[in-house]
């Protein structure tokens, strides 16, 4: 099983970006479908936005749709998600995980197991 890492949350204002990453603990993520999620206090885990194991696909939110940007550098074992003209809406916090890839609709994940995640706040 992959023990996904995730990074680079923090404060941001309105209007402002981030970058957070998705690392794999002790395997690889090259072979891998892999998701980003989020889940606020008192609400489900929803989807944001997936990337197929070779980068050739990818798939978003419509909450996000045009304003996020999933990628991913298989040479570092690592994957990306672009937060850009963030939202009050967006404080969350952010998990990856490996997914059951499906275009224009919500990836599902495969493992039970959520890392710690990472925090976004978007507030001024």
């Amino acid at each position: 099983q992959v023990q996904l890492v995730e990074s680079g949350g923090g404060l941001a204002q309105p209007g402002g970006s981030l970058r957070l990453s998705c690392a794999a603990s002790g395997r690889t993520l090259n072979d891998k479908n892999i998701g980003w999620f989020r889940q606020t206090p008192g609400m489900e885990r929803e989807f944001v936005a997936a990337i197929t194991w070779n980068g050739g696909s990818t798939t978003y939110a419509d909450s996000v749709k045009g304003r996020f940007a999933i990628s991913r550098d298989n040479a570092n074992n690592t994957v990306y998600l672009q937060m850009n003209s963030l939202k009050p809406e967006d404080t969350a916090v952010y998990y990856c995980n490996t997914v059951y890839y499906r275009y224009g609709t919500t990836s599902v994940p495969i493992s039970d197991y959520w890392g710690q995640g990472t925090q976004v706040t978007v507030s001024s």
